[in-house]
């Protein structure tokens, strides 16, 4: 099963890390304490569209742009899915046109690089 709540806190730690900030750092500004926007940042905690406004706030990044690299990272997390639920790759591949490599696979995590950002690998994680 995917975990929105995952996908969420994974993007927020990469707009955090992006930007060289540290948790301290964000929890400060966003008015969240450190440990719970910890817990978000690791999905363990789901975050309130209050509490994702404070924090995008705090990062500097539109919301909008949050929710599409999510919407992004989901559909990747659903593709390798419905791949790995295949026993076959070969139908897959036609919807596979716009991943330029799968670097590893195990029964929790796929790396995969996409063309938009050739030089950073996304981890899709399935819980």
């Amino acid at each position: 099963m995917i975990l929105l709540r995952r996908l969420l806190g994974d993007v927020l730690r990469r707009q955090r890390q992006r930007q060289g900030r540290t948790l301290r750092e964000v929890s400060s500004s966003a008015r969240v304490s450190l440990g719970y926007l910890s817990e978000v940042e690791r999905g363990q905690k789901e975050a309130s569209s209050e509490l994702l406004s404070a924090i995008c706030d705090a990062l500097d990044v539109p919301m909008s742009e949050v929710m599409r690299e999510v919407s992004d990272d989901l559909s990747l997390a659903e593709l390798a899915q419905s791949a790995a639920s295949e026993t076959s790759a070969a139908p897959m591949r036609p919807l596979l046109g716009a991943v330029t490599s799968v670097t590893s696979v195990t029964t929790e995590r796929v790396t995969i690089k996409a063309p938009k950002a050739p030089a950073e690998a996304v981890d899709v994680v399935a819980a």
